[in-house]
């Protein structure tokens, strides 16, 4: 690896950033108190910091943002991504460049540092994030520890043998961490501005999807009740029995942390057995590398990863260009899909797989995050898609994918 050679030193540092090479970067401390080994990533998002933030496809990582301002609209109770916030699943740490904006925001009601404190979320500011970026685009993404001591007192020795003896994520099951305790039944409508959040009934209801819980986000929950799918999320090593004991009209295998490889090892024998009842299968981020996996193919640690709301991905089914919304440290390794796979979408940026599907069967998956929470609504369609595969099977005249 390239070693820093920039002068991260500044007069008072409260926060550290220390990589596994060594290297220590020092900045002012924000958020919580403490230190934690993680992998550092960035993120090249303009807007959304507390959705990305709240994402448990970020467990295990300390997010750089490239966007030099944050906190300008603080914090709120409705921007929140994780299934369950009072287990705090989400990123464990976060790097900006300028100190945190005050809010002002009418929907703010906690400044963003008393959200990032109250969450247990460790963060430094007043580093050179444009730098650290380039450094981990020509290096790779580095294990690290995040550190933060208001009275800036750090055992830098010990910081430095923490992050050295980091595993990392290769090999780590993290589902297990961000997966819901016990199933639970979904039934908030999608968010619309200016108006009070509406909830799907029982009775209105037309379609039944299991959510196999591996760190889901709750965007994708109110996509499906906004075309009338009752919900029911189900934790990472739900069986497939028990699965279909609840009856469901299709299958969603939900984004989620860690080694794909890692969360496969008791979540691919299950995928493999619902394929084979067919059933409509639609998975996304992890849940897409996973049934990569239970089809065959296999997955691979990146570089980088992508991690932004500004990505160029071609779905080779209709031909268009998606900008889309990425958050994956893993990808399928396209040349391994065996026959009867068929690629569906590809990376602009890399060429690296973001979508597949298995011909013959109601079976389909995107590594991309169509719920954009945060980033661009342009694959939203995909929902329909999936719901369409649930109208056919009941006989009913399919919806247009873009409405």
């Amino acid at each position: 690896m390239t070693p820093m050679t920039a002068p991260w030193t500044i007069e008072t540092a409260t926060a550290m950033l220390v990589l596994a090479d060594g290297t220590v970067i020092e900045g002012k401390g924000i958020g919580a108190t403490g230190a934690v080994p993680a992998e550092v990533c960035f993120n090249t998002a303009l807007t959304g910091y507390q959705e990305i933030l709240t994402d448990p496809s970020y467990l295990g990582q300390i997010v750089t943002f490239t966007f030099p301002h944050i906190g300008n609209v603080g914090a709120n109770d409705e921007d929140v991504e994780d299934l369950t916030p009072a287990a705090r699943h989400g990123a464990v740490g976060v790097i900006f460049k300028a100190d945190i904006t005050d809010p002002s925001n009418y929907r703010a009601v906690r400044h963003l540092d008393a959200w990032l404190k109250a969450r247990g979320i460790i963060g430094m500011c007043g580093i050179d994030t444009r730098a650290l970026t380039a450094w981990i685009r020509e290096n790779g993404a580095p294990n690290a520890v995040i550190a933060h001591d208001a009275n800036g007192q750090f055992d830098i020795d010990a910081l430095k043998a923490m992050a050295k003896d980091w595993s990392g994520l290769e090999g780590l099951d993290l589902a297990k961490v961000a997966t819901s305790g016990q199933s639970s039944v979904w039934s908030e409508k999608p968010w619309v501005w200016n108006e009070e959040t509406a909830t799907l009934t029982a009775d209105a209801a037309k379609y039944h999807v299991v959510c196999i819980d591996y760190g889901v986000k709750r965007n994708i929950l109110r996509l499906f009740t906004g075309l009338d799918c009752k919900v029911t999320v189900v934790p990472a090593t739900t069986s497939k029995d028990d699965v279909l004991a609840l009856n469901p009209d299709g299958v969603f295998l939900s984004n989620g942390p860690g080694d794909p490889a890692a969360t496969g090892e008791y979540a691919v024998p299950v995928i493999r057995e619902l394929i084979e009842t067919d059933i409509p299968v639609f998975g996304i981020c992890l849940g897409h590398q996973m049934l990569g996996l239970a089809l065959g193919g296999k997955t691979e640690k990146m570089h980088q990863g992508h991690h932004g709301a500004n990505h160029p991905v071609k779905d080779h089914t209709t031909g268009k260009v998606e900008i889309v919304s990425m958050n994956h440290g893993f990808a399928v390794d396209s040349a391994s899909l065996p026959a009867g796979v068929e690629e569906t979408h590809v990376s602009l940026f890399d060429g690296t797989n973001c979508g597949l599907r298995l011909s013959g069967k109601p079976v389909f998956s995107v590594q991309h995050h169509p719920e954009a929470s945060p980033g661009p609504q342009d694959s939203h369609y995909l929902f329909r898609r999936f719901v369409n595969l649930l109208r056919e099977k009941k006989g009913e005249v399919a919806l247009a994918e873009r409405a």
